[in-house]
């Protein structure tokens, strides 16, 4: 691992390690979403979130949100999720204008449009948006 970030963004001068996560960094200013769903056609910006997606349509997910299609394999969760629903969205993204129950989600979702990945590994450097995703990521490990 090399840690020289010389891979920088012509946008928001944000600097990587590899070429190869400028190249996927870049589409948080693009919009690009290379990578679509072959069962519903949703699309997406990262291979990951792909792959996360395609679990939706897993049969073993019964309990679907009538809201959005994402699927539970469990009530509790999905009856959760269901409420983030039906909440009053007081909270909204300046930029594209998405509304959220929570002031936590908007944050979160804030790192769409910044492209701030504040969650770094420490063993190889890649970061993350998302403290799950770094969690994933570190069992590669």
């Amino acid at each position: 691992h090399r840690p020289e970030r010389c891979h920088r963004c012509a946008d928001c001068g944000k600097g990587f390690v590899w070429a190869s996560h400028l190249e996927r960094h870049r589409r948080v200013h693009t919009g690009e979403r290379p990578f679509p769903c072959g069962s519903c056609g949703e699309r997406f910006a990262q291979k990951a979130h792909l792959l996360q997606h395609r679990k939706t349509h897993s049969p073993d997910r019964p309990y679907k949100c009538g809201d959005c299609g994402k699927r539970f394999g469990e009530a509790a969760p999905f009856l959760a999720h269901q409420r983030g629903h039906a909440a009053h969205k007081s909270y909204t993204c300046g930029d594209c204008g998405k509304g959220f129950a929570w002031a936590s989600h908007l944050e979160r979702h804030r790192r769409v449009h910044t492209g701030e990945r504040p969650f770094e590994c420490p063993e190889c450097g890649e970061a993350f948006s998302q403290g799950s995703h770094l969690t994933k990521h570190r069992r590669s490990h």
